[in-house]
């Protein structure tokens, strides 16, 4: 169970800082590190971060609070999706090194399956 918390800390923080990252800054900012960033407006980029966000907060707080806890591997199945959704983006774009995209989609899935195991 330790090593569940660990994982889900991770990934949690991984998404906070990209979606904060995202949401916080203007798209000028944004682009500098996330080249992605130049195919879509703003508010698109900040819906992106809104959601990269709200899937870490929902892997932490329901389990956290025992409240809901099915929301936090229904949080790291949907952060599975956001992955699948950032792996097509960049493969579009040509980018081949999808490495970290791929790495943060198989810690959601394991994290979401070990959660329903878990529970």
């Amino acid at each position: 169970m330790i090593a569940l918390w660990i994982g889900t800390g991770i990934l949690a923080a991984a998404y906070l800082l990209a979606g904060g990252t995202k949401l916080l800054r203007p798209k000028t900012e944004v682009q500098k590190t996330m080249h992605f960033a130049e195919d879509f407006a703003a508010s698109q980029i900040k819906t992106i971060g809104a959601l990269e966000v709200l899937g870490a907060i929902g892997l932490i707080l329901p389990e956290l609070t025992h409240i809901a806890t099915w929301l936090t591997p229904t949080a790291a199945f949907a952060l599975v999706l956001v992955q699948i959704g950032a792996i097509v983006v960049h493969l579009r774009r040509g980018e081949k090194n999808v490495v970290v995209n791929i790495v943060l989609l198989l810690l959601a899935l394991a994290i979401g399956i070990f959660w329903i195991v878990a529970g």
